[in-house]
């Protein structure tokens, strides 16, 4: 039964394998960042939101520039003020219109008006102040969006790397798997000729069956790892991807405890840009309270038929309004303005201490990463050394299939903890090169 089992796991495995050949896609890491720089959901996104903070800075133009209009009209009427003023504006009044029983009861007269108007902002205190505080925050947005960018490629880079990871698993287990059934024939034969008890085979079954386990386990997490860089990429193909970079050591630049928190960092210089918006918004709150200047003008078009225009007038000028009190309305506008001009300046200390905190545990990661390195590399060379004598000596009727069983379970378990180092060094490398990002 227990041979009718490890059989169709095999096949399983066999056919599993023969799908992942038929659609595994080699790729590089730096094909993978280019994808997600062009087709990424979250970079789009990002780019629009950009795109509505550019629109809103855009609409404060209007300080500046002339709001334009041109309308037309008709009516027909018989009231006395109507019809005489439409007279007038027609320039067709006579002294018959001045009979009272003309003023009275005007007949029926049809007015057509084409009128252009123009107002002009001339001082808007407040308005200037709005303005900056919404270029502030598109500037602000643009950081968060290079930030986000930036935390996006991170994330690439770990999943690229848990791909790789992925892979390695793999191989180790793959060769683990040729070693342990090579063992289990070793271990039939040696049973067949009397020399082994019955227990040394199951031993041996049970040791084959758990790295077929595990080896299924390394194909589902190559494929989860291959299914997360297709999100990335926004790639919505059921494709397997296979690593062209290897996992090896990354080179560190970086000495223990030299970096710093930039300043410049794009998201501190977006929070930066952030409290600057709430101190000019703060500023426009305080600023509603002076008068506001704008100029007007308007030139009409009349006559009896429409789009003739036989007539026409003007009217320029200027208006100084000046709202004197508002109940608390615009006071306690500005004290809500101040408070969060206040609450932006704590924000942005407490983001930069942990951003401090978040730096030293990055920098103690990664000299953990490399002391670990250095010892899961020694541990796999003693492994590999002790694997080797013991399935000689095996091999020889020296060794008990217990012991070798042991030897080659530490062996491959110290391949992973290795290749896993390898990722856990490069993870906080990666990581701490991002916090210590300039620009």
């Amino acid at each position: 039964m227990k041979k009718s089992i490890s059989i169709l796991i095999v096949s399983f495995l066999f056919f599993g394998t023969k799908m992942l050949a038929q659609n595994v896609i080699p790729i590089t890491k730096a094909e993978v960042f280019t994808k997600v720089a062009q087709e990424n959901s979250s970079i789009k996104i990002a780019h629009e939101d950009f795109n509505q903070a550019q629109a809103d800075y855009r609409q404060t133009n209007a300080i500046f520039l002339p709001t334009i209009a041109v309308s037309h009209t008709g009516i027909a009427t018989n009231n006395p003020v109507m019809a005489f003023g439409s007279k007038l504006n027609q320039g067709v009044f006579s002294e018959s219109d001045f009979g009272i029983n003309n003023l009275n009861n005007p007949k029926s007269i049809e007015n057509f008006t084409t009128s252009f108007q123009i107002e002009q902002p001339l001082l808007n205190f407040d308005g200037f102040h709005q303005r900056k505080a919404s270029k502030n925050k598109m500037e602000a947005m643009a950081l968060q969006t290079e930030r986000a960018r930036d935390y996006l490629f991170l994330e690439v880079e770990k999943r690229y790397m848990e791909l790789q990871l992925a892979y390695k698993a793999v191989e180790v287990l793959e060769k683990a798997l040729q070693s342990a059934n090579a063992n289990q024939k070793s271990t039939n034969d040696l049973f067949t000729q009397g020399y082994l008890q019955r227990a040394d085979v199951l031993s041996m079954e049970v040791r084959v069956t758990e790295v077929e386990s595990q080896l299924q386990q390394g194909y589902s997490a190559v494929k989860n790892a291959s299914d997360y860089l297709s999100y990335l990429m926004n790639d919505e193909t059921t494709l397997i991807f296979s690593p062209l970079d290897s996992l090896i050591v990354s080179p560190t630049h970086t000495e223990h405890g030299t970096g710093t928190i930039s300043p410049e960092r794009s998201d501190l210089k977006a929070l930066q840009m952030a409290t600057n918006a709430y101190e000019a918004s703060y500023k426009a709150d305080k600023m509603a309270f002076l008068p506001s200047l704008n100029a007007f003008g308007s030139y009409d078009l009349y006559d009896a038929k429409a789009f003739q225009g036989q007539a026409n007038s003007y009217v320029v000028g200027a208006q100084l309004n000046w709202t004197i009190l508002e109940g608390t309305k615009r006071t306690g506008k500005a004290q809500k303005s101040r408070s969060e001009l206040e609450k932006s300046k704590l924000q942005y200390e407490q983001y930069l201490y942990q951003s401090t905190i978040e730096l030293n545990k990055a920098d103690r990661m990664l000299l953990d990463a490399k002391n670990k390195l250095t010892l899961t590399a020694l541990a796999l060379e003693q492994s590999r050394e002790s694997l080797r004598i013991r399935t000689n000596r095996f091999k020889e009727g020296l060794e008990k299939p217990s012991d070798v069983l042991m030897a080659e379970t530490q062996y491959a378990q110290k391949q992973l903890e290795y290749y896993q180092t390898i990722f856990e060094h490069n993870y906080a490398y990666a990581y701490l090169q991002f916090l210590l990002k300039e620009h």
